[in-house]
């Protein structure tokens, strides 16, 4: 389905990214891969404008062109008692500035069919106490998502994807943290590459400006305290 294709990944070593990378190789499509951890792919910062540069330049040199942009480098979650000025500000450098920023050097070189698919979060919606940099993050890729698939109307699909709990070490999560999940089961990386392939792929061309959460149901479960087995232990 993708061979001859050009898609090129954010923090694609390790997790999420590494399920879609494989899963594009697979499937016939040349990949270029962005990620801090040491490799034989593009080592660089998507928080820093010049690795995002000589990575977008990279890219076309080799390529010529692109067809797909999955932008996947999660921001650091410090909660509002821990997090200053200039940390808040690295989690939407790298959570919504890179996104966009790498969308635009990329976006000329685009061909005809191309897509964008940006990871969101679950917690674009919901929280927990002391998130605030990774959810606030969160949230601006999911209207990024939107306002970028009316501006590239036409030219890109643009779509994102919320996970819930994914298992991105495979350490077999079982026992109440997986059973809580309506699906019965904690999500594993290639749960969500395979909707991310799909987004990207023609089946999904009359997709774009959506954010599409995959958690398990798990926003979907009401928790009433004393229901259905559910109780709240006051934090001490």
């Amino acid at each position: 389905m993708f061979r001859g294709k050009v898609a090129v990944i954010t923090g694609g070593a390790h997790g999420i990214g590494q399920a879609a990378a494989e899963a594009f190789a697979r499937q016939g499509a040349a990949v270029c891969v962005m990620d801090q951890a040491p490799g034989s792919w593009f080592v660089g910062d998507v928080g820093c404008r010049e690795d995002l540069v000589r990575f977008a330049e990279r890219v076309v040199a080799q390529h010529g062109a692109v067809d797909y942009l999955v932008n996947n480098v999660p921001p650091p979650m410090i909660g509002i008692d821990d997090c200053e000025y200039e940390a808040f500000q690295q989690a939407l450098a790298v959570g919504v500035t890179a996104p966009f920023y790498l969308t635009k050097l990329l976006l000329p070189h685009f061909r005809p069919g191309g897509a964008i698919v940006n990871l969101s979060s679950s917690r674009d919606r919901m929280s927990q106490p002391q998130s605030e940099s990774y959810s606030a993050a969160k949230g601006g890729i999911s209207a990024l998502t939107h306002a970028l698939a009316v501006s590239l109307a036409g030219r890109v699909r643009v779509n994102s994807v919320s996970p819930g709990w994914i298992d991105n070490e495979r350490s077999g999560i079982t026992g109440p943290d997986a059973l809580q999940q309506p699906v019965g089961r904690v999500g594993a990386p290639e749960d969500v590459a395979s909707l991310i392939l799909f987004l990207c792929s023609d089946h999904a061309g009359f997709i774009t400006g959506e954010n599409i959460c995959i958690d398990g149901g798990m926003t979907r479960l009401m928790i009433y305290h004393n229901d259905f087995g559910w109780s709240l232990e006051k934090p001490s």
